[in-house]
């Protein structure tokens, strides 16, 4: 907020709307609810998910872990006929799309980044880091190619045959899945993949405080904003921004 020629009450304002609105809120609406421009709303906007992103201080997870993969992108129907990921994307299809990996712990903390493939390699280097060694984890039959024995207890479910064994399922990430997908094809319409994490990180905020109530998850997102900047050219990519790999 700092320098910022936007009043503290319409900092507060989409604060408040951007933490508890399940399904998020456009920029347009926030323009239209404080009467600033569009442009303003949309940057105003991205500077709060800064203060919504996780710091990962709060340590590993473990116990019962769900670790699941999604893709976030057009559908085939939708796109122009000329377009070469057309006919990548028939039948279901993953080309052109981002693919997200989401580790959740049941009763706990979920955590979510974008990943360039799903590879062993890939898959390992984001789940190793959060997830505690020895705990149970959970997925789909993708975890068949990275699965870590020697230091998981790794039970699989194949969705071509049932969605739940017992205890062994991933519904926990797939309400989470279906909480993103409706904000950013109901709420966003169009997210580039350059700022698709930041869209990650929100509804991943409101995801793991949402036994609080508004107030205090206003309350939390307010005092995430200490230490934290993010200008118009880091943004707009014109200058390099850190952040954690994974929120």
């Amino acid at each position: 907020m700092e320098d910022s020629p936007v009043g503290l009450d319409k900092w507060l304002t989409a604060t408040w709307l951007i933490v508890n609105c399940k399904n998020g809120i456009s920029s347009y609406e926030v323009h239209r609810a404080l009467g600033i421009t569009q442009k303003t709303a949309w940057f105003l906007d991205h500077r709060i998910r800064l203060a919504m992103q996780d710091d990962l201080t709060g340590g590993m997870l473990g116990g019962e872990v769900e670790v699941d993969e999604t893709f976030i992108g057009g559908k085939a129907r939708n796109m122009h006929k000329r377009d070469k990921r057309r006919k990548g994307l028939k039948g279901g299809g993953a080309a052109g799309k981002a693919i997200v990996l989401g580790i959740l712990e049941r009763e706990g903390k979920v955590r979510a980044t974008v990943i360039p493939d799903r590879t062993k390699s890939v898959m390992q280097e984001n789940v190793r880091p959060h997830v505690e060694a020895g705990s149970q984890i959970y997925s789909d039959e993708a975890g068949s190619y990275w699965r870590m024995d020697d230091e998981y207890t790794h039970e699989i479910v194949n969705h071509a045959e049932a969605y739940v064994r017992g205890n062994v399922h991933t519904n926990g990430l797939e309400n989470f899945w279906s909480l993103l997908k409706r904000s950013i094809g109901g709420s966003y319409v169009s997210v580039e993949p350059f700022h698709l994490f930041r869209y990650i990180d929100e509804q991943a905020y409101r995801y793991n405080n949402r036994k609080m109530t508004d107030a205090e998850r206003f309350d939390i997102a307010v005092k995430g904003i200490v230490g934290k900047r993010l200008t118009f050219n880091q943004l707009t990519g014109k200058e390099t921004e850190s952040r954690p790999q994974i929120n």
